[in-house]
């Protein structure tokens, strides 16, 4: 069986029950996620071996974050225990017009202070197939970056593919350094790179107004790139949206319908199912049609899930591709 290495901070949720506001809770329903974690989280649901890189810290809300991680089906082999703390963030759930809303609190956390030295990865990534990272590690801290780099350049010289979703986050990037310092070294060793021409904008520098220039000059840049992937989202209200995904390759373009979501639950690591799911197919030699079509449904299914985490089976996917979903099933 084809086995995924991911790596990422892994963090506490905390979410006011009911769709009520942070500033009228009394509780919080708590969770833990991390979008890459949510990807590895996501393949081990449909049967993936997956390790998971990560730090905590060495106390109790450590070891319920490892816990979970096992939990999800992921191998915890490459878990760390450092100084430091587990970073927390706070979801308000939007509804109809009211959008939802994410306040961090993240700094110094133990992953922030990981740089993977301390490993042999070209020799850890003999038993993997397969590397996803996203550009929401490189943006915690300098040790992460490197942590980032070790890994990527490791899978490169073991022609291993990597996916790498840019998941730029501008609230992230304190600790000194651009992401057009850090990131395009890091896209240079990805082969499947997952971002739209805001996240190519941010992470580069760069002034492209269409997906065309960003494509044009990916592969003119990047030597290893055999896929651009995103997503596409209308958003009618905070509970209603219409979804579709493309993938382009230097000589054609492939996309999806469009899937109308209403009464969504959880909006929250909709794109990192997506991940799982394209990466799920074209891990497992499916067409790219085929793979981006599963990883559309993926996040579709995602949609009606609260938490971070993915659950649900093929047959369900395939059900809402082919437009049979939500009957009652007895």
């Amino acid at each position: 069986m084809k086995k995924v290495l991911t790596l990422g901070e892994i963090m506490l949720r905390l979410s006011p029950p009911d769709n009520q506001r942070l500033a009228q809770t009394s509780s919080f329903n708590m969770v833990f996620g991390g979008s890459e974690a949510n990807v590895a989280a996501g393949l081990a649901n449909f049967g993936m071996e997956v390790a998971h890189v990560t730090a905590f810290p060495e106390h109790d809300l450590g070891e319920a974050a490892k816990s979970n991680l096992r939990k999800n089906g992921i191998d915890t082999t490459y878990v760390k225990f450092l100084p430091g703390r587990l970073g927390v963030y706070f979801l308000e759930q939007g509804s109809g017009l009211r959008s939802s809303k994410i306040v961090y609190d993240r700094a110094n956390s133990s992953f922030s202070n990981y740089d993977g030295s301390d490993e042999n990865w070209e020799e850890v990534l003999k038993e993997f197939d397969w590397v996803h990272w996203s550009g929401i590690t490189p943006a915690l801290s300098q040790e992460s970056a490197d942590l980032t780099r070790r890994i990527l350049e490791a899978a490169n010289k073991s022609a291993i593919p990597v996916s790498g979703d840019l998941n730029y986050r501008s609230n992230l990037w304190k600790y000194g350094k651009r992401p057009d310092e850090i990131m395009p070294p890091l896209m240079e060793l990805t082969t499947h790179i997952i971002g739209g021409a805001r996240d190519f904008n941010q992470c580069l520098n760069h002034s492209f107004h269409a997906s065309e220039e960003v494509i044009t000059f990916a592969f003119e840049h990047y030597q290893n790139l055999q896929m651009i992937i995103n997503t596409q989202r209308i958003v009618h209200s905070a509970s209603h949206n219409t979804l579709s995904a493309n993938v382009y390759t230097k000589n054609s373009s492939i996309s999806t319908n469009s899937i109308e979501i209403q009464n969504i639950i959880d909006r929250v690591g909709t794109g990192d199912a997506f991940a799982s799911g394209l990466v799920f197919g074209l891990i497992n030699g499916k067409s790219i049609q085929e793979s981006l079509d599963f990883g559309l449904g993926a996040a579709v299914l995602k949609h009606s899930i609260p938490g971070d985490v993915l659950i649900g089976s093929e047959e369900e996917i395939k059900e809402i591709l082919e437009g049979k979903s939500g009957a009652i099933k007895r």
